[in-house]
């Protein structure tokens, strides 16, 4: 196992792209920390799953828009686990997808809380833990959204570009740490909110736009899981400082 006797923390990890990541690391023999702010049914399921795997897991409630608890969150996992490897920031939300001059001042402050000042919180408070290991990674789970800037996407792409300005300066301070720091781009994935979205936007399911995608499918939770565990595996060990899209080559 490529992971085996590491620990990683994943921020939003109970379901979705999260819960994905989560199982991802912990087929590789990763034990897992991750977070979860209110469905404690699903932050259950994903826990029972993990260690029907045969790894440790620790399921932490805390919002990650309040810096309190993210310290918390950090703390009940280092005194669990003892130390840390990998902080994966995947915790998210949508936007709802207007245009600028009808965007709530509102709107953009709770996106930019949530993808920027959430990833913000548990990397600073992860860092001294991280710099503790010969080696250790950061992934930030971005989007393509920064590098299209569609029409009526603006606090959502901004707050990842954000997150990528983020994670871009935190690759070069860190690389004296053995630290490697890397952004996913996803396209659209097979989620509760993807296919919220797909409903909003499009008034179709889902599966229904499949042949559409690139290789006839949309992309899955696993997909995002398995680069997470390979960037941060021995064979990753030299990529640093670089967004990866992850959109079967559609959308960049």
């Amino acid at each position: 196992m490529k992971l085996a006797g590491k620990v990683a923390l994943v921020t939003g990890g109970d379901r979705g792209i999260g819960k994905g990541i989560a199982l991802a690391l912990a087929r590789e023999g990763a034990d897992i920390a991750f977070n979860y702010r209110k469905d404690v049914d699903s932050a259950e399921n994903t826990a029972k799953e993990i260690e029907a795997l045969g790894r440790k897991v620790l399921p932490v409630q805390a919002d990650v828009t309040d810096y309190e608890q993210v310290k918390s969150a950090v703390n009940k996992t280092l005194q669990t686990f003892s130390k840390l490897d990998i902080l994966v920031n995947n915790a998210g939300i949508a936007s709802r997808g207007r245009f600028v001059i009808d965007t709530e001042a509102e709107e953009m402050e709770r996106l930019f809380k949530i993808h920027v000042m959430g990833a913000f919180y548990f990397t600073r408070e992860c860092l001294p833990a991280l710099r503790k290991q010969q080696r250790s990674d950061i992934i930030f789970l971005s989007s393509t959204a920064p590098h299209s800037c569609s029409a009526g996407h603006a606090p959502y792409a901004v707050a990842k570009a954000g997150m990528d300005a983020l994670a871009a300066c935190l690759a070069k301070e860190e690389i004296g740490h053995n630290m490697r720091v890397n952004s996913i781009a996803c396209g659209l994935v097979e989620t509760d909110m993807g296919t919220r979205l797909v409903k909003g936007a499009l008034g179709a399911d889902i599966k229904d736009i499949a042949k559409g995608m690139p290789f006839g499918r949309v992309c899955q939770p696993a997909d995002v899981g398995n680069l997470c565990a390979f960037l941060c595996s021995e064979e990753g060990g030299y990529i640093s400082g670089h967004v990866v899209f992850l959109d079967g080559g559609s959308q960049h």
